[in-house]
């Protein structure tokens, strides 16, 4: 995983309303694999967590740019507040079309031999939304997810994809960035509280993770998810508090 800065909250923009939208994102959906996955449902806003279906998902991408890098490999962890379905985890290595940068190498340790055999996000399209119909996704920085599918599938299908997210990223935000420091906190070299993964994983006693490997780093993060809503939550919080 790459990381950005956490996109702007939309503080004050109305709520999705995702069950409806996705009933007219079925009926809109020109692929039948995007029509099956709008078909499948939203869960509605006011379910509360306990109830929740969720898939940890996580990219390696080759760059920051979803208009001119592509992913590398995906990685999806099934999970409830209950339970963590590693059996049914899923990871993918992906063929970007492009060489892939000596830097992005270093990060996340796939290799130009490794994408030279492997299939091209379409070839594993089909079984990537099966796994995620139905459920709400859980990543860490949506700005890297979210963008990079929906860049993919336009680019290939002519049409993209829309899908509800509960931010880890940005639920850490809310708790340690709600105010900028000051100008005497920054004079004297204070710097803001890391959100990163592995930083923020460690301020709930979570055990550290090699990190940039996509099924990893996914179930870093359904574990996160996990221990945010123990500490800060309740189970019967409604999903509409967290998602995005």
């Amino acid at each position: 995983m790459f990381y950005l800065r956490p996109e702007p909250e939309g503080r004050g923009a109305p709520p999705t309303e995702w069950p409806a939208l996705f009933e007219q994102l079925a009926r809109s959906a020109r692929d039948y694999r995007l029509e099956r996955y709008y078909r499948a449902g939203a869960a509605g806003g006011d379910m509360p967590l306990a109830e929740v279906p969720f898939v940890a998902m996580d990219f390696e991408t080759t760059g920051l740019n979803p208009g001119k890098d592509a992913i590398v490999s995906i990685g999806l962890v099934p999970f409830s507040l209950q339970r963590i379905r590693c059996r049914e985890a899923r990871h993918w290595i992906l063929n970007p079309h492009k060489p892939l940068a000596g830097e992005s190498v270093v990060i996340h340790g796939i290799t130009h031999a490794e994408i030279k055999t492997a299939p091209d996000l379409l070839l594993v399209l089909d079984e990537l939304l099966v796994a995620l119909a139905g459920r709400v996704v859980v990543v860490h920085h949506r700005g890297i997810e979210r963008r990079f599918l929906d860049a993919a599938l336009r680019a290939r299908l002519n049409e993209g994809i829309r899908f509800p997210v509960v931010d880890t990223m940005e639920l850490e935000a809310r708790l340690h960035r709600r105010r900028p420091l000051g100008l005497w906190d920054r004079l004297r070299g204070r710097k803001p509280v890391s959100i990163r993964l592995a930083d923020s994983r460690g301020r709930y006693h979570l055990p550290y993770y090699q990190p940039h490997h996509a099924q990893t780093d996914a179930l870093a993060t359904a574990e996160l998810l996990q221990a945010q809503i123990a500490y800060h939550y309740r189970p019967d919080t409604p999903l509409r508090e967290l998602w995005c």
